[in-house]
């Protein structure tokens, strides 16, 4: 009874909160999902109604597992190109159907992510810091805007990239729009961006309450969905020339090949694929959950992120799907048509299995210019250059990287992108280790604190040489540490202590400990103490099992104060 009480209280809660904003996200994002799972199957080189099935029973997988309130998992562009690339040879060598070797494909990269699930590889994620997310971001946008374009127009150029995109431009008889398709798609353009600019000023004129106005703004993509459909229905002669999202056949899409036929060597060869892919998916799907979840406070967990595309590749392995991840362009309809819990993949479900059975026919009539015009407003509403101002302003790597990171987006595509937004960050990351900020060190006047003498007042002894340390000593940076700390031995006569302030110093590596050793030896070479403080408990504990007092020719202060009065009166 309590169990159900339960259940019944958090229904009335979401009914009477989320429920209304999820609905209307899961009928937007469901018109949008029919015909691009269509594509993106058919640019896998599989059946179309297989992206269907990528995008029915996957979503409810990733709502139960994921994090993401506003992720929209199923088919998309890049994940759909590498599967090509990767099932087609492999199906041709081993005798079997391409379908056969997606299926493995999406189970094999849910074995990926269940792996990196139990051995917490989740840590990779951190490799996305703020330059890479930002110029993913807005590079992804600007891309998918520019490879909407040719859809909007009825421009024969085809490329998810703008290299891409140029090749085929070269390449077309005429880059003349077609006329028709161009009239559609520009005058959804234009409905699309009103509606967002003034539409829920307009409810609020013609007496709705704030709330409802803004629905009916949320709800202006469906509608002009629905007129494009009517329009081109009734009045066949805006149809000549114009190119339709096509109709579902389902009978192809039941006819699911057993995974009992797969041989050993199928699910072998493709071993090295699915863990390619899943990485991408991964880092793409979970660039996209961070930018959009930042947007609204919403923490991201990158744990959870992997059990969620694990579920979902599973269930579309099992019901004859095919690779999925997060999708950049569904994802930021999702988020922009108001979606505020995973409730509403579940209801893009049940939305879009409705469709399947019973609205298959109506989407021959839907042209793809109304579709490209509301995925453009979408994904230009996520161009944000507040990022690339500050980071100007803080940071002209970060910036430089950012930027990078974008162009790249735009120009090679995600995965090129990301991967050297990656290796820049490590190398960057590398550089501020391998070069840390140190400081001498001196104390205020009256006080037990001690600031670098570059930047404040304070007193020094001259037969002390107290140098702070803001790094982990690691082999990154031993050795330019040890040869600093020489050079300023160098410079000072009269000298017989250097005491180490280690108080931001939070881990120390073999070389790290090695160094310090080698530091010690050669400072007593030259009648110098060597002294530590401020060392951190677990520091501390690791130099002590290690024989702190047999290789020390100093001591371990607890703190700096308390080195100094020392040192200072022994005379």
């Amino acid at each position: 009874m309590t169990s159900t009480a339960s259940l019944s209280s958090r229904w009335q809660s979401y009914r009477s909160g989320p429920l209304g904003d999820d609905v209307v996200a899961a009928v937007i994002v469901t018109i949008l999902l029919v015909p691009q799972s269509l594509a993106y199957a058919m640019l896998a080189g599989l059946p179309p109604v297989v992206g269907v099935m990528a995008s029915l029973l996957p979503i409810v997988a990733y709502a139960l597992l994921g994090s993401s309130s506003t992720l929209a998992v199923g088919p998309v562009a890049v994940l759909s190109m590498m599967t090509a690339q990767a099932i087609l040879p492999v199906a041709q060598a081993q005798g079997v159907a391409p379908h056969l070797a997606a299926l493995v494909l999406a189970l094999e990269i849910a074995a990926v992510y269940l792996i990196a699930v139990v051995l917490r590889l989740e840590v990779l994620a951190a490799l996305l810091g703020a330059p890479v997310l930002h110029g993913f971001i807005t590079g992804a946008s600007i891309a998918i805007a520019l490879g909407q374009l040719p859809s909007l127009l009825g421009v024969a150029v085809k490329g998810n990239t703008l290299t891409e995109m140029i090749a085929s431009a070269s390449k077309a008889a005429t880059l003349m729009p077609q006329g028709t398709t161009a009239l559609i798609g520009l005058g959804a353009l234009l409905l699309l961006w009103l509606s967002r600019k003034y539409g829920t000023k307009a409810g609020k004129a013609l007496g709705l309450s704030p709330r409802g106005a803004q629905m009916a703004a949320r709800m202006a993509p469906m509608l002009v969905v629905v007129f494009a459909l009517v329009l081109i229905a009734s009045t066949p002669v805006w149809s000549h020339g114009v190119s339709l999202a096509g109709r579902i056949d389902l009978k192809d899409g039941l006819q699911t090949p057993s995974l009992l036929e797969a041989p050993m060597g199928l699910w072998t060869a493709l071993i090295a694929p699915a863990t390619l892919l899943g990485l991408v998916g991964y880092v793409e799907s979970l660039a996209v959950a961070e930018a959009l979840g930042s947007k609204r406070g919403e923490k991201i967990s990158p744990r959870r992120e992997l059990l969620g595309l694990a579920g979902a590749n599973a269930v579309a392995g099992v019901t004859g799907g095919m690779p999925v991840t997060g999708g950049f362009s569904r994802s930021v309809v999702n988020f922009d048509a108001g979606a505020r819990t995973r409730a509403a993949g579940i209801w893009t479900a049940l939305f879009l299995g409705i469709a399947v059975f019973l609205l298959g026919d109506v989407l021959r009539f839907l042209p793809k210019a109304v579709l490209a015009a509301t995925i453009i407003i979408a994904v230009l509403s996520l161009i944000d250059l507040h990022p690339f101002q500050q980071a100007w302003r803080f940071a002209k790597t970060e910036f430089a990287l950012m930027s990078a990171v974008t162009l790249l987006t735009v120009v090679s595509g995600v995965e090129e992108a990301l991967l050297v937004g990656v290796l820049v960050s490590v190398a960057l990351l590398l550089q501020r280790t391998a070069r840390p900020h140190w400081a001498e060190v001196g104390r205020v006047a009256g006080t037990e604190t001690f600031r670098n003498v570059r930047r404040f007042e304070v007193e020094t002894q001259p037969e002390i040489l107290s140098i702070r340390i803001d790094e982990s000593l690691l082999f990154t940076n031993s050795r330019w540490v040890a040869e600093e700390l020489n050079d300023q031995v160098q410079k000072r006569s009269g000298l017989k202590h250097v005491v180490l302030m280690m108080s931001g110093v939070n881990d120390i590596d073999l070389t790290g400990l090695d160094g310090l050793i080698q530091l010690d030896k050669d400072l007593q070479l030259q009648g110098i103490t060597l002294h530590l403080s401020e060392v951190k408990g677990p520091v501390r504990d690791r130099l002590h099992a290690v024989g702190l007092d047999e290789w020390l020719s100093g001591d371990l202060f607890n703190t700096q104060h308390e080195a100094h009065a020392a040192l200072a009166g022994a005379r």
